[in-house]
């Protein structure tokens, strides 16, 4: 009986290690707030498997790992976004609502049923606010842990260190980027340093290294872009950016 604690507490950190193994070859994602709006970028593998969704007006998501338990967790947002609209208004949704007492509850519990199946995938979620400094960036993990922050930039990668070290670079590499297309070029060749190399704790700035400039789009890969579009005249700011090809040049300041 006095066993029972240490076999609970190995349980989990076997589970733990499961987790992190199915999701060790995830596409990073990436939020960057900018002054007209909030840009979200994922690089998924097409087919109509997507790392990109608006949950409601001005939240929107963005994820890696298994589709099936992505798509359980946006329709879960989806449902819990929708039922306060109804229940207040659609205004009084609240991105910190949804994942305190909603989402992150729901992940948490699934991790901890030992004889269930834990979610696959981790999550980034944003608000757009009336001012860049005020919008919420929240990245959820697979065990319901979050953090939150206002404004700034928000990455979604398998590796706890990787991700550390991506927002490290992107906070460099974006510091005094304010145009949408900009920002683009800088998240894609992070995307792509990170597929070489796993990190970017040693990487130069952006188009640094002559000869070594990424690819747009990578090959094989599909580049999946949101945009909340900061105080549009309509409730919905959620926008579907096309690959254009101003997009795909080399990052300008």
């Amino acid at each position: 009986m006095t066993e029972e604690p240490y076999r609970w507490l190995e349980a989990m950190g076997n589970r733990r290690e499961y987790v992190r193994e199915q999701l060790k070859d995830g596409s990073p994602c990436f939020a960057v707030s900018l002054p007209d709006g909030l840009l979200l970028l994922g690089v998924g593998m097409g087919g109509g498997v997507s790392k990109v969704f608006e949950i409601h007006d001005r939240v929107a998501m963005a994820a890696l790992g298994h589709p099936a338990d992505i798509e359980r967790v946006r329709q879960a947002a989806i449902d819990a976004a929708h039922l306060e609209a109804f229940a207040r208004a659609p205004e009084d949704v609240s991105l910190r609502r949804l994942v305190a007492y909603g989402l992150s509850g729901q992940i948490k519990q699934a991790f901890e049923q030992l004889f269930s199946a834990p979610v696959l995938a981790e999550f980034l979620l944003v608000e757009v606010a009336s001012v860049a400094s005020r919008d919420l960036l929240v990245r959820l993990r697979f065990d319901g842990t979050f953090v939150a922050r206002e404004g700034g930039i928000a990455v979604v990668a398998p590796d706890p260190d990787v991700e550390r070290s991506a927002a490290r670079w992107l906070e460099d590499a974006l510091a005094g980027v304010t145009g949408r297309e900009a920002a683009i070029g800088v998240l894609l060749e992070a995307w792509e340093r990170l597929q070489k190399g796993g990190s970017l704790s040693s990487a130069g700035a952006p188009g640094a290294v002559p000869g070594e400039s990424p690819r747009f789009p990578p090959a094989g890969r599909t580049p999946e872009l949101a945009w909340l579009r900061r105080g549009a005249g309509k409730a919905a700011r959620y926008e579907w950016i096309p690959m254009a090809p101003p997009a795909l040049s080399a990052p300008q300041p």
